[in-house]
């Protein structure tokens, strides 16, 4: 199992391309579907851009706006998934609607590379709702339950200390710090995951 979890792609490039290097994947399916809520989404096409710059085909999907058929076709087939960021009550919404929280955990304990950023960081956690601090929940309102993949057992916490989340962070870790296993990283970390361990490497 191997996964790379991370605040920011685009802040992170050197790390990640060191990630995709040991395994070489044809294409990357790439879904941009937590930023369909959000005014901002600039971070999509720098993401997005960055795979690109390293030389790997890019299939993008949306599961907010496909069949679940086609969505779970296009995963199943797939050897390299990268989730960006956006909504992570949104995402979790959407990839539950179409059947493809399951079918994701699978392919990843199977062996597919999995690349999170923020809140597609966040879903490879146990549980999302400690997010909600920094993620208005109400955008998600087919949404029943918070609990994620569970391909780790701690909690990331994306854009710590970073504008603008300083504020959404520190208090998260308030709250949660002493409940769940937080692991907070800024926007030139990312916490790279090789079957049962994981270290937090910094972009140098």
């Amino acid at each position: 199992m191997k996964l790379f979890l991370t605040s920011y792609l685009a802040g992170t490039k050197g790390l990640a391309e060191k990630f995709l290097s040991e395994e070489q994947p044809v294409e990357i399916v790439f879904i941009p579907t937590a930023a369909n809520v959000e005014e901002y989404r600039g971070y999509v096409d720098e993401g997005a851009a960055v795979l690109r710059e390293m030389g790997y085909a890019l299939r993008t999907l949306d599961v907010a706006a496909v069949t679940r058929d086609e969505a779970a076709h296009t995963i199943a087939s797939c050897e390299c998934l990268c989730i960006s960021g956006g909504n992570t009550f949104f995402l979790l919404q959407e990839l539950k609607r179409n059947g493809l929280i399951d079918l994701i955990a699978k392919k990843v304990r199977k062996g597919m590379l999995y690349i999170g950023e923020s809140a597609g960081a966040i879903i490879a956690c146990p549980d999302i709702e400690y997010n909600q601090i920094m993620d208005d929940r109400a955008v998600a309102p087919e949404l029943n339950d918070c609990i994620g993949m569970g391909l780790v057992d701690w909690y990331v916490l994306p854009h710590n200390g970073e504008f603008p989340f300083v504020e959404t962070t520190a208090e998260t870790i308030r709250i949660y710090g002493d409940k769940l296993d937080l692991v907070p990283l800024n926007n030139s970390q990312a916490a790279v995951v090789s079957d049962n361990n994981f270290c937090v490497m910094t972009e140098n």
